[in-house]
């Protein structure tokens, strides 16, 4: 029953709020001819922030797995670990500063 009406309340709040989102003029918002590029940017952005989410959770699954198989291990994990999330978070980094740059 609360699935019912949580559904029932977002459709509500949609159909509130949708006719003042439409009501915009054609010229507000990004500009002429821009929409398609911070459409892609956008994009861009959502995806490399989802391999770089899918690519930690590996890496933090790997080094758990090695620390549960080898206690004694885990200082020589952890370091690598570390240096592994750090350079799969530049991507998230890089294709933010690239938008940055490319999109005005």
């Amino acid at each position: 029953m609360k699935k019912w009406s949580m559904l029932l309340m977002a459709i509500i709040t949609a159909m509130a709020f949708a006719p003042a989102a439409f009501a915009q003029g054609g010229t507000g918002g990004v500009g002429e001819g821009h929409s398609a590029l911070w459409i892609a940017a956008a994009f861009g952005m959502g995806i490399a922030a989802f391999g770089c989410g899918l690519a930690q959770g590996r890496i933090g699954a790997a080094a758990l797995e090695g620390i549960a198989r080898n206690p004694g291990a885990a200082k020589n994990i952890f370091t690598p670990m570390l240096l592994s999330l750090a350079f799969v978070e530049t991507l998230v980094l890089f294709t933010f500063l690239m938008i940055i740059l490319k999109v005005k």
